[in-house]
């Protein structure tokens, strides 16, 4: 590997892909592409290997996609200048799709008529049909509630238009108009790319193109295995809880690392079965990005200059059991996937802390809520979907300083400005604003939690909102931060007929309604007896913080002008008894849980519910957690195996019966 010249075409491909995502994003058509970012494009060999992926627009979780079964699905032989394959299906292509709303394009490129790259892009289309406006409920249990399912087929063949694929998704979306539009825009950075990868190979010669794919790929991966070296080598486990979408639904999530040299194994044996709502994610046979998101945001913080390509993923080899909810298999519905990936990233999380001598990070808010409404268009009258907004949470406290405000470092998707959604749609943002008091305290706090407030002016609307998390569960805290804030949902705060409502799956609004949204934030990091002075001074000072709670928290003290007294709070803090620190902060319902279900045990039993009906799998696993959980004890585990045959037996003698 010359040095020089994999730096320059390095560069070259990352130029290409920027400009190509620029195009995708200046020409698209609905807002969750051109104001939310949510959309991506980027190139892989040949083989299907990503070799350049854009960092300045666009999401950035899809780092080296498997995208070589989908090209082994169709043959490569079969593939001709022109082409453009499209699919939306998750199984078909063995993960480089994650969810039915993510229409993926693939674009092969040829040069002196050799196929030398392929380029890849995706948007998430606002509504492909499916049960619901916006096409995602968490509460959906099958993939057929959730739209247009497309395996891989070419929309267009040596460059002449498929209309049947056209027709096929135009007539299955309430907004047709717009998804053909965002489909172009793919097509238009597509062709850019095509384009100028034919110009450098103009420049440099065809074979030196494609050794500089390989060389950027190599060099990638020399960097993150320098980078996992830094670790301690030795095997690392974590756990969380998922919240499904009805009360008690819950799914364990489970993940050892192995770290040795430059390698690191990310095994998720022990995650529950695959859910009945919306939360399964397809990863297929290779490690995907979307799940090992927090070890490249790692490599990627340690090492700047890391080429983001799939070399990065090289030295991590990850495992999910097929069946489980991050490994799901057909016909598992998936709408809601982003909430089962936050909780992936949680549970490395936890792992990473306890690798490194300094830890890394609380557990951040842990949610990523997109709101979808569907009502009538104030200037044309006609229903329209439209995202709304983005709501995350209070970002976690990080060892060296504090989380962010109302976002988490693992979101890179935009909010819609106040402006256009009042002017495209039938609804009034009546507050958009961090919450006071909510940061958790730390040496380091968290990020403030979001809060939005939404009216409906419409005689009539329909509210979705996917990925909403961490309403039972709390954030976790770390090395003696707090543990986070639980979100919440209000309908009509304030007035006589105000009622809470957790997450939301599907709500119905009428004329004057009001929904306010709060989300949860992450936990603190470290104690906050030392947490600076001059922080909380500038925390109360922005008036996000009260001196009641920087009492309480922090044990400051003020004078009589209410100034920090320096030497009182001293005196205070010395004075304050500080029991052993535990590593982890859990909120009360995580002990709970953690009494009855230790690790060890847990994993059993996602594992052993494997060998059942899958049809019956998360049923189980349901009914044994929460009965031995109303016990009160800890679960024996050589009564776990009778238990779970018990409830199995009545379930698969219900089904029968019906």
């Amino acid at each position: 590997m010359d040095a020089v010249r994999t730096a320059i075409m390095n560069n070259r491909f990352n130029a290409i892909v920027e400009e190509a995502s620029a195009a995708v994003y200046r020409t698209a058509h609905t807002t969750f592409v051109k104001l939310v970012q949510d959309y991506q494009c980027a190139l892989a060999t040949a083989e299907g290997d990503m070799f350049a992926y854009p960092m300045m627009s666009g999401v950035n979780v899809f780092i080296g996609s498997p995208i070589r079964p989908t090209l082994d699905s169709i043959g490569r032989e079969n593939l001709r200048p022109g082409d453009i394959i499209i699919t939306n299906d998750p199984f078909a292509t063995d993960g480089l799709v994650t969810h039915l709303m993510d229409i993926t394009l693939l674009y092969p490129i040829f040069r002196d008529d050799r196929l030398i790259a392929v380029g890849w892009a995706f948007v998430h289309a606002s509504d492909i049909g499916g049960a619901v406006p916006g096409s995602i409920s968490p509460a959906f249990t099958e993939v057929f509630q959730e739209g247009t399912r497309i395996r891989p087929g070419k929309l267009y063949e040596e460059g002449r238009l498929n209309q049947t694929y056209k027709a096929l998704l135009e007539d299955n979306s309430r907004i047709p108009t717009e998804l053909w539009g965002d489909i172009q825009a793919m097509v238009s950075g597509l062709k850019s790319m095509d384009r100028r990868i034919g110009e450098l190979c103009e420049r440099y010669g065809r074979d030196a193109v494609e050794q500089g794919m390989q060389d950027v790929i190599s060099y990638a991966e020399l960097k993150a295995r320098a980078v996992i070296e830094q670790i301690p080598d030795g095997s690392y486990s974590f756990s969380d809880y998922l919240e499904g979408i009805n009360d008690g639904q819950l799914a364990y999530f489970s993940v050892t690392l192995t770290v040795r040299g430059g390698d690191i194994d990310v095994d998720f044996s022990g995650t529950d079965p695959q859910l009945q709502a919306a939360y399964n994610l397809v990863t297929g046979a290779t490690t995907h990005p979307y799940v090992v998101q927090c070890l490249i945001s790692f490599i990627l913080t340690m090492d700047p200059l890391t080429p983001r390509n799939s070399g990065i993923l090289r030295p991590i080899h990850a495992h999910a059991p097929r069946g489980t909810v991050l490994n799901a298999m057909f016909p598992a519905s998936g709408g809601s996937r982003a909430a089962s990936a936050t909780r992936a990233y949680d549970i490395i999380m936890g792992c990473l802390n306890q690798a490194l001598p300094d830890g890394l990070a609380a557990a951040g808010a842990g949610m990523a809520g997109v709101i979808v409404v569907a009502a009538p268009d104030p200037r044309t009258g006609r229903d329209r979907v439209n995202v709304i907004n983005t709501i995350h949470g209070g970002g976690g406290a990080r060892r060296d300083r504090d989380g962010v405000d109302g976002t988490e470092v693992r979101y890179s998707q935009r909010m819609v400005p106040t402006e256009v959604i009042e002017v495209e749609t039938a609804l009034i943002i009546r507050a958009i604003r961090s919450v006071p008091d909510s940061r958790r305290a730390g040496r380091y706090a968290s990020g403030a939690a979001l809060e939005i407030e939404i009216e409906n002016t419409a005689s009539r609307a329909i509210m979705t909102v996917r990925n909403m998390n961490r309403f039972v569960f709390a954030p976790w805290g770390y090395r003696g931060g707090e543990q986070g804030l639980l979100g919440r949902t209000l309908v009509n705060p304030g007035k006589p007929d105000e009622r809470s409502i957790g997450k939301i799956s599907v709500l119905e609004l009428g004329r004057g309604d009001v929904v306010r949204i709060t989300s949860p934030t992450g936990g603190g990091f470290g104690d906050p007896l030392e947490r600076e002075t001059a922080a909380i001074v500038e925390e109360i000072e922005n008036g996000m913080l009260s001196r009641a709670r920087a009492a309480e928290v922090y044990a400051v003290m003020f004078d009589q002008e209410g100034r920090v007294d320096e030497e009182a709070t001293y005196a205070a803090r010395n004075r304050r008894a500080r029991p052993a620190l535990d590593d982890f902060s859990f909120c009360d319902e995580r002990a709970r849980h953690d009494r009855a279900w230790p690790m060890a045990t847990r994993k059993q039993l996602a594992s052993m519910a494997l060998s059942l009906d899958p049809r019956i799998r998360s049923q189980v696993v349901g009914k044994v957690h929460q009965r031995m959980l109303c016990e009160g004890k800890a679960v024996a585990p050589e009564a776990l195996q009778a238990v779970m045959e018990e409830e199995a037996a009545l379930l698969s003698g219900f089904r029968r019966a019906s």
